[in-house]
């Protein structure tokens, strides 16, 4: 395991675990980098310590008490800082630290997208440029957001803490963003899958806290339907494999049984919303035993339920391409050009896609060529330069 990947899986428990005993949002932030810059300088001569998360809270805790001694901190505090215990399996009857963190960052006094920015910054330790990219805004547009939310937390006193049943429903929108966007980012790089799975794990914490909440359970389903396909994502050579290539005997069909049980069970709930439809787009997609099985008809009904943000428009063109032609697919596509998704690498690769299966090859060469341009992970260009050769030869 790289430091890397440390970071990924640790970041968020040693963050969590110094804001608790502190009360000091930035000094744990800084306290935390602090102890991977010394895990950086000392694990490549010591060695990896057989629990690093261990290390890490350990030395970023020592951090902390040599700052407080400094600013002549009273004793009781620093004997409560000095005494942090770092569980490696905390308990599930109650909520881990990072629990409490995702929590204090969605308080309603904050913005929605600075709620999920700052959890995303803070408890999955994701770069100001990696939000700014889930956010599809530049990154000094984030970055104010993330300063402007910690001060606000700062000045209005917000407490670190899960709040009383009666106050979670305010709260869970954001949360479940959070969670969305923290499976994302480590599902659209299939070498980041830690990130995924941390999603889920908080994703199952949040069912168990809030069992009668049908969003929850619909995104968990969401995000084990999605999950179970991951070992068939990449070619040997690395390149993305299509939903359409993939070799479903390799799906996680016990996977996929727990996420439709967990939607069928929200849907009985008689409340749908936007994860539980998302949830049954998936689940379309992992119950068909081949790709022309497809429900595709189905699936852009749900996703004409879904609010219409530019990303959700283009998948719904996708769906109508597929159910009733590329030349259909293309036309919707094309009307989006001018939009918000101008720059957004799956757009021109949508419409080479179409422009593919209508034989028009050196148009969907030249759309290719610009998705391979935007394109964002290794594995996608592999997969768009095949695509490329493949087209180029019969210009």
């Amino acid at each position: 395991m790289t430091l890397e990947d440390i970071y990924r899986q640790e970041w968020g428990q040693v963050v969590a675990t110094l804001i608790r005993v502190t009360g000091d949002w930035g000094l744990a932030e800084e306290c935390a980098q602090e102890a991977f810059g010394a895990a950086l300088q000392r694990w490549p001569v010591d060695g990896v310590p057989d629990r690093p998360g261990a290390w890490l809270t350990t030395t970023a805790r020592n951090r902390a008490i040599d700052w407080m001694r400094r600013e002549s901190v009273g004793a009781a505090k620093l004997r409560e800082v000095a005494a942090i215990a770092y569980d490696d399996d905390p308990p599930y009857d109650v909520p881990d630290d990072r629990l409490r963190l995702m929590f204090t960052c969605c308080h309603p006094a904050l913005a929605m997208e600075a709620r999920v920015a700052l959890t995303l910054r803070t408890l999955a330790g994701l770069s100001t440029a990696e939000i700014a990219r889930a956010f599809l805004v530049p990154e000094t547009t984030m970055s104010k957001r993330l300063t402007r939310a910690k001060q606000k937390i700062q000045h209005a006193g917000i407490p670190y803490r899960v709040p009383p049943a009666h106050l979670l429903p305010q709260r869970t929108p954001a949360v479940l963003a959070v969670l969305y966007l923290l499976f994302n980012e480590g599902y659209s790089d299939v070498v980041r899958t830690n990130l995924s799975g941390e999603a889920i794990r908080l994703a199952r914490l949040l069912v168990q806290l809030m069992p009668s909440e049908p969003e929850a359970a619909g995104l968990l389903a969401l995000m084990l339907l999605h999950d179970a396909r991951r070992d068939t994502r990449l070619a040997e050579d690395g390149a993305l494999i299509t939903l359409d290539d993939q070799d479903r005997t390799r799906w996680d069909h016990s996977q996929i049984k727990e996420g439709v049980d967990l939607l069928d069970s929200a849907l009985d709930r008689g409340a749908p919303g936007p994860y539980q439809v998302q949830a049954a787009i998936a689940a379309c997609h992992a119950t068909a035993h081949t790709a022309a099985d497809t429900d595709w008809p189905q699936i852009a009904a749900l996703y004409a339920q879904l609010p219409q943000t530019p990303v959700v428009t283009l998948n719904r063109a996708v769906a109508i391409g597929m159910a009733d032609g590329p030349a259909v697919g293309l036309r919707l596509v094309e009307e989006l050009a001018e939009g918000p998704l101008a720059g957004y690498h799956l757009l021109p690769a949508t419409r080479a896609d179409f422009l593919r299966r209508l034989e028009r090859w050196p148009e969907a060469k030249t759309a290719y060529e610009e998705a391979l341009e935007l394109a964002t992970t290794d594995a996608e260009r592999l997969y768009l330069q095949k695509r490329l050769r493949e087209v180029s030869v019969r210009t």
